[in-house]
């Protein structure tokens, strides 16, 4: 009996020793990850492609959307870490702030003539045909003009900016959108001016609260809290 118990330890030993080993073995695996739109995503694809280099067997799959669209698909296991344009819910959310911000401003036609301005006012907006994001109207605008959000003549919204950019260029209104999301070259035809007093949306990476990582998504994990911390 004595003789099978030692046995067992040995097995349950080498079992262990084995599951170590092949963490060490990894070389690639899939990273899901929800993304708001925003250049600042740059900062992320800048890490995983530094990542790639060590791991080069990872495939990305990004899912776009709004924050409630990418926090329910991690709510419900379908990305391992989501990025989001709005302070994380800190009872169920670890998260790293990205550096920098993302400005605010008036995508317009440059045959609009608020392009001839450096810095877009509440008052030359009021009467415009605007179109912006849902989420947007809840928590970026009050920032910006509290209560006046109500006298603003919203005739549509979107949830991807560069769809709205092309009813822009259609001149069915102006988008308020972040800077850098558009290609505002001269032969585009569009322009960005951004909003005075400046608006500004910080990013963050969240991930639930005890989550259990895949080997290479927990690897991903730390070389971003190594960068972003």
């Amino acid at each position: 009996m004595l003789r099978k118990r030692a046995e067992d330890i040995l097995d349950m030993t080498d079992k262990t020793i084995g599951e170590f080993q092949s963490l060490n073995d990894v070389t690639g695996g899939d990273v899901r990850i929800g993304c708001a739109e925003s250049w600042l995503i740059h900062h992320l694809a800048g890490v995983i492609k530094d990542f790639r280099l060590q791991y080069p067997g990872l495939r990305f799959h990004i899912t776009s959307g709004d924050t409630r669209v990418v926090v329910n698909d991690l709510e419900q296991g379908l990305s391992d870490f989501t990025v989001i344009v709005e302070p994380p819910d800190l009872s169920k959310y670890n998260y790293l702030s990205l550096p920098g911000g993302d400005t605010w401003g008036l995508l317009m036609r440059a045959d609009n003539p608020l392009a001839q301005k450096t810095e877009i006012y509440l008052e030359d907006i009021q009467n415009l045909p605007l179109i912006i994001s849902p989420q947007s109207i809840r928590t970026d605008l009050p920032r910006w003009c509290s209560e006046a959000v109500d006298q603003l003549n919203i005739i549509g919204t979107i949830n991807l900016f560069y769809n709205g950019s092309i009813f822009v260029k259609e001149g069915l209104g102006c988008l308020l959108v972040f800077d850098r999301l558009v290609d505002v070259s001269p032969e585009n035809g569009l322009c960005f001016r951004p909003l005075s007093p400046k608006l500004e949306t910080k990013m963050y990476i969240i991930w639930k609260k005890y989550q259990v990582f895949t080997p290479i998504a927990e690897r991903l994990v730390e070389l971003l809290k190594e960068r972003f911390s």
